[in-house]
């Protein structure tokens, strides 16, 4: 399974990289949301996991360019609803 991992925060990336890649998952991070708009339309991943604040595009804005069906893991009630 190929996937696009797009956080802002290096050393949580890092981390999340190392997971999935010790779960036999292939993984590209990128580290703001405009290289995960270009990514996400260039290449073909089966899953693309958005960090909901990036530079240069939110999660919001880049599922706005380029519709991807998205899972929210939002801490508030209110915010848990689709971007």
């Amino acid at each position: 399974m190929r996937i696009l991992l797009a956080e802002d925060e290096k050393e949580m990336s890092s981390a999340l990289v190392a997971i999935l890649k010790h779960n036999n998952y292939s993984v590209d991070a990128v580290y703001d949301g405009a290289d995960a708009l270009d990514y996400g339309k260039s290449q073909n991943y089966d899953v693309i996991i958005l960090d909901i604040m990036m530079p240069k595009l939110t999660r919001k804005a880049t599922c706005t360019r380029h519709p991807y069906p998205n899972l929210n893991a939002n801490r508030e009630i209110s915010d848990r609803r689709s971007d």
